[in-house]
């Protein structure tokens, strides 16, 4: 398993307790900036690249006060800064996954989330919502979800990817969750990959109940490309992406116990 960088060593208990101070006081006004900022200039030339640059820095922001590290390694930020034609797959396990994930994935890669459409319907939030990509998914119907969610990946250009999880929601046992076959469907769809990224402990940080989370380490892992078999269903199609993640993600959870 990564370890944390060597450049990061943990906090001491006075330095966790500043910046949860830090957090506390000063946090509310930056990401009340974050919100309202696609107000002002969401139209301008070049705003999204910009946005979603600002948002990445927030998340590692939020989760240096937080005193939490990202595991990863640079060979994996190297496939990731690669990464093309892509849809991308990551299993659920707490609040802070899309907060890990903004943070480790390296800016050459794009990358957006499909969002319910009530989401982005809410007044402070859907400006920033749509400056920063974010795919709309109105899940009162299926067909329409699934169809919106293709062609919106079908006209994104090769290096962003949407994120999928497929569990569907997060998971309340050790394992993974049961996979829904949206992502596999779109990747079908539209000819793209799946890229797999498998995340660990971060329900140990925050789990289901606890509001403020604890400090540690969360750990990625960025797997090879997963290509859909034509000659297969879509249900073998899931079985078999399930199957490549879950076996990595037992040998992960292995070594930690180890």
């Amino acid at each position: 398993m990564a370890s944390p960088s060597p450049t990061s060593p943990h906090d001491t208990a006075l330095i966790r307790l500043i910046k949860r101070a830090v957090l506390i006081l000063a946090g509310p006004f930056y990401f009340l900036y974050i919100g309202f900022v696609p107000l002002l200039c969401s139209k301008r030339k070049g705003f999204r690249g910009w946005y979603w640059r600002t948002v990445k820095r927030a998340c590692s922001r939020l989760l240096n006060l937080l005193s939490i590290k990202v595991a990863i390694t640079q060979a994996e930020k190297d496939a990731l800064a690669a990464d093309e034609n892509s849809v991308i797959v990551i299993n659920h396990r707490s609040h802070l996954d899309g907060f890990t994930l903004m943070d480790a994935v390296p800016d050459a890669k794009w990358f957006t989330f499909a969002a319910k459409k009530e989401l982005c319907d809410a007044k402070l939030l859907s400006t920033g919502f749509k400056g920063a990509g974010l795919v709309e998914i109105d899940r009162r119907s299926g067909k329409v979800a699934m169809d919106t969610l293709s062609e919106a990946v079908g006209t994104m250009p090769p290096r962003r990817s949407v994120v999928l999880f497929p569990e569907g929601t997060r998971t309340k046992t050790q394992s993974l969750g049961e996979f829904k076959a949206g992502a596999v469907l779109v990747a079908r769809e539209t000819g793209r990959t799946i890229r797999p990224i498998l995340i660990l402990n971060s329900d140990r940080l925050l789990p289901k109940g606890r509001f403020f989370p604890l400090s540690g380490t969360v750990t990625l892992k960025v797997l090879p490309p997963f290509h859909c078999d034509p000659n297969a269903t879509p249900d073998d199609d899931v079985a078999r992406l399930r199957a490549q993640m879950m076996a990595v993600f037992d040998a992960e959870n292995a070594d930690s116990h180890t």
